[in-house]
């Protein structure tokens, strides 16, 4: 019997992977058993069963920035020896490589945009926000008591990748050379302002909030504006799941800060062989079907932002993708970080961290007292951290 277990996460690119997988199927006469998970529990679940070496996954879908270091480390990732990256930049193949090899093939980009409401906007006389402070204003203006004016992820630790780009926005960051600086002036007064956003004219219970809790706030007309990773265009104007016209979305690109305009753009996810498989080569043909060319230009036409460079050139696919999520793409690369959260082995705990440090600024609206002194703790224990995992001062 010819089988495979392939695990993807509940992502836009795993969804429409799993309408062309009969196809593959057909083709190969290899039977594809899916299963399809939230990005945390897809990483549990992963973690669990390599862990333990009872895993039967054979290709998985992975986050490099949030698991990539840990699953190297520990072995779990088999590396992709028979495979060409040459569509691949070379910024999308740092996460991707560990030494002179490479273990992930990068799939997906994405970077902190602008989503908003061009109705709204427009009604009420406001030019789309190109700084911080004209951010706050349009926010201000367009709160009203059935609509927030401005959205972003509160949830702990969901809260930190969408953070970052405030942070290098105000000159901040979470880690340099390899060590937890987000205590310095810059990242506080990133986190105050993020806090004071989301405190004045968020939606009730932000921080619960993650994108799954604001996306349908968005689709229902909820929200004015929102900043979050640019992938989800396709869903926030899908007509069977929102009650906005395509026609009333407008993409931007996240306003400047009082230092830059450094919004992050990153390999969100790739894919991998299980070093466990018993079916490498079987698991081989399918990763690369899997992340062709071909599927990788459907991908773009479905707005999902692909990683591989031929996607972005070419001329079909750049013409049916939303023009200004293709422009936000083309700043993005040429001024964005590649990092959006602490790149280290364990940055969930990291997060969490972090997290904590952004729900006190939220709940006080950014005026807390104790923000710095939290800072300082919440550093200081990221920093254990790195020395636990030899990665204090590496960089």
């Amino acid at each position: 019997a010819k089988e495979i277990r392939v695990l993807l996460a509940n992502h836009p690119y795993g969804d429409l992977l799993k309408t062309m997988i009969p196809e593959y199927e057909k083709a190969t006469g290899v039977k594809v058993n899916v299963e399809s998970l939230q990005e945390s529990q897809l990483t549990t679940k992963l973690t669990t069963e390599f862990a333990t070496s009872s895993s039967t996954a054979d290709v998985f879908m992975t986050r490099p920035l949030q698991e990539g270091k840990m699953f190297y480390k520990n072995g779990w990732y088999e590396p992709l020896t028979g495979y060409d990256f040459s569509d691949y930049p070379d910024s999308a193949m740092g996460v991707a490589k560990f030494g002179s090899k490479a273990y992930i093939v990068p799939l997906v980009t994405e970077w902190q945009v602008l989503y908003y409401r061009k109705d709204l906007l427009r009604k009420a006389g406001i030019a789309v926000p190109k700084t911080f402070d004209e951010l706050e204003k349009a926010a201000k203006a367009l709160k009203t008591t059935d609509v927030a004016g401005f959205a972003s992820r509160g949830k702990g630790a969901a809260a930190v990748t969408q953070l970052s780009s405030y942070v290098y926005n105000y000159g901040g960051r979470y880690l340099d050379k390899g060590v937890a600086v987000f205590d310095k002036k810059e990242a506080l007064d990133a986190i105050r302002f993020y806090g004071k956003m989301l405190a004045n004219y968020g939606p009730v219970g932000v921080t619960s909030m993650s994108w799954e809790n604001i996306m349908p706030l968005f689709q229902a007309g909820k929200v004015a504006m929102w900043t979050d990773a640019s992938v989800f265009y396709g869903q926030i104007v899908d007509p069977a799941k929102s009650q906005v016209p395509a026609a009333d979305v407008g993409i931007a690109n996240l306003p400047a800060g009082p230092k830059t305009n450094s919004p992050f753009i990153v390999v969100s996810w790739g894919m991998a062989i299980a070093r466990q498989s018993k079916n490498k080569a079987m698991a081989m043909d399918f990763i690369k079907w899997a992340t062709s060319k071909e599927l990788a230009k459907q991908g773009l036409m479905a707005n999902i932002t692909m990683a591989r460079n031929s996607a972005w050139a070419d001329p079909e696919a750049r013409a049916k993708a939303n023009a200004e999520l293709v422009a936000s793409q083309s700043f993005a690369a040429k001024n964005g970080f590649p990092f959006d959260r602490p790149y280290m082995s364990a940055v969930g705990n990291a997060r969490d961290l972090i997290g904590e440090v952004i729900i006190e600024s939220i709940n006080t609206a950014g005026a807390s007292a104790k923000l710095e002194q939290l800072a300082k703790q919440k550093v200081a224990a990221v920093n254990e951290l790195l020395e636990d995992t030899g990665e204090y001062g590496v960089y």
